[in-house]
C-alpha cells in the first residue's frame, strides 16, 4: 500500500498527464489518511503547533489532485470531472477504460491499443 503512496508522492508529484489505476488512486488515498491520522496524532500528544498539520496538507495537495486527474484519465474523461461532486467519486470507482485512450497506455497493460483495432481486420 505504501509503495503506491510513495509513487504517487515522489515519483508522479506534479505529473498530471497519463493515467493512474483504482489501485493506485485507493491506495494513495487510504495511505493519505492513515499519515495524516499519524501525523496529527504525534502533533497532538507533543503539543507541536496545528502548523505542522498544515504543511502536510499542503505538501500533499499537489500529488492528491495529479493522482485524481490521472485517474479521471483512466476512465477517459478530462481531468476537470474531479470537480463534479459525486460523479467524480463514480469514475474514482469505475474500472479504467481497457488498452490505450487518448490519455494514454493502459496502466494494466491489458488490451488493445486503439490503432491495434482497425489493423486487426
Amino acid at each position: 500500500m505504501f509503495q503506491w503512496y510513495k509513487k504517487v508522492v515522489f515519483e508522479n508529484y506534479a505529473n498530471f498527464n497519463g493515467r493512474a489505476r483504482r489501485k493506485e488512486y485507493w491506495y494513495f488515498a487510504l495511505a493519505n489518511i492513515i499519515v495524516s491520522f499519524v501525523v496529527g496524532f504525534i502533533c497532538g500528544l507533543l503539543s507541536l503547533p496545528d502548523a505542522i498539520m498544515s504543511a502536510y496538507s499542503l505538501v500533499i495537495l499537489i500529488p492528491s489532485i495529479a493522482v485524481a486527474v490521472r485517474r479521471m484519465h483512466d476512465v477517459n474523461k478530462s481531468g476537470w470531472f474531479v470537480l463534479i461532486p459525486i460523479y467524480n467519486l463514480i469514475l474514482a470507482c469505475t474500472e479504467g477504460t481497457i488498452g490505450d485512450n487518448r490519455f494514454g497506455k493502459d496502466p494494466k497493460g491489458k488490451g488493445e491499443s486503439i490503432d491495434d483495432i482497425g489493423t486487426q481486420q
